[in-house]
């Protein structure tokens, strides 16, 4: 309710013209996003207004949001947990361009080259195994072992429609191609694979022993480990001739039009601060840094120790939807 009337506040501060107000849309998990903002406001004086999603609806519906308000935006600045829907709201011209002077070191690769979006704080889609039930030379090596029968109605995945697991299906299918993919699904619906509502219930799953082993991300992976759980993570297809463990960032845009645009580089300025990512690789959720000047020890694996999966995001942006009408009418049916 307090974060409503803050919107509703914004209602009237926006028809004032005041520019001491920013309105965020944030796909990351609140209880991590939210003390970053508060930092912002007290270092800045600038009130932060956020939206949030649910996490069974995550990122699709705030990108929703945004193309429903396209003739009058309403958010100034997009931090989405993942990194193709940014770049479909590129494609739709709902972003401006805008080249943070924090983001000058970073790899091109989480750079937009046309200087729509910036890339931060990745993580790594991963599997989790309940230690209990899976014999360390039963553990599983690749996302394939889902299907693999001595797991059958054992191994799981987060809805394949929202977030990051829809954004790993457009990358399957614009690494492996349609039909690959295509077949990867089939497989792990004929194995019965439990789908869950969200990345943090298919990891909590496995640790309370409803599944053998399951697909979700590094943060949520983390949490379950370092509460004690009977649990491994595993970074899957990490052999030289395997398919490489994806690494999805978070990314940061402005919204085309938006209405407080100075406000919105000022915030995309701060959370692209070393600052930020210490304190999302220091937190519970154990993102891990992109900025090369930021050297703090981080407790999952970067990049630089496991075999990455290649992948053109522009690609998978491209294949989203395909992917998405495919999960919808033969792999959730």
């Amino acid at each position: 309710m307090k974060r409503l009337a803050c919107l509703l506040l914004a209602s009237v501060v926006l028809g004032c013209g005041s520019a001491k107000v920013v309105v965020v849309y944030t796909a990351l998990d609140r209880m991590f996003s939210e003390p970053i903002f508060e930092k912002f406001e007290k270092a800045t004086g600038i009130k932060v207004l956020p939206k949030y999603d649910t996490e069974s609806t995550k990122t699709v519906g705030l990108v929703s949001a945004i193309r429903a308000e396209a003739n009058r935006p309403r958010c100034d600045v997009f931090w989405n947990n993942e990194i193709v829907n940014t770049i479909r709201l590129k494609n739709e011209k709902l972003l401006d361009v805008y080249r943070p002077k924090a983001a000058e070191s970073f790899p091109a690769t989480f750079r937009d080259p046309d200087g729509y979006w910036t890339g931060f704080a990745a993580r790594a889609r991963v599997i989790l195994v309940n230690t209990n039930l899976v014999k360390p030379e039963e553990m599983p090596k690749s996302i394939r072992d889902l299907a693999n029968p001595k797991w059958k109605g054992k191994t799981g995945i987060a809805k394949p429609l929202f977030g990051t697991t829809a954004t790993h299906a457009a990358c399957l299918f614009a690494k492996l191609g349609d039909e690959k993919t295509r077949a990867f699904f089939k497989s792990l619906k004929d194995n019965d694979i439990q789908i869950r509502s969200g990345n943090k219930s298919c990891a909590q799953s496995v640790s309370a022993g409803a599944a053998a082993f399951g697909l979700t991300d590094t943060d949520d992976a983390i949490i379950e480990v370092e509460e004690g759980k009977p649990v491994k993570i595993i970074y899957p297809d990490c052999e030289k001739d395997q398919l490489g463990t994806l690494f999805i960032p978070n990314t940061l845009a402005l919204i085309a039009n938006a209405p407080h645009p100075e406000t919105g580089k000022k915030l995309i300025e701060y959370l692209l601060s070393p600052e930020v990512e210490v304190a999302l690789a220091k937190g519970k959720s154990a993102q891990i840094p992109l900025n090369p000047n930021v050297t703090t020890k981080v407790r999952v694996k970067t990049p630089k120790e496991v075999h990455m999966m290649g992948v053109d995001f522009n690609a998978a942006a491209d294949a989203f939807d395909g992917a998405s009408k495919y999960i919808e009418e033969f792999f959730l049916k």
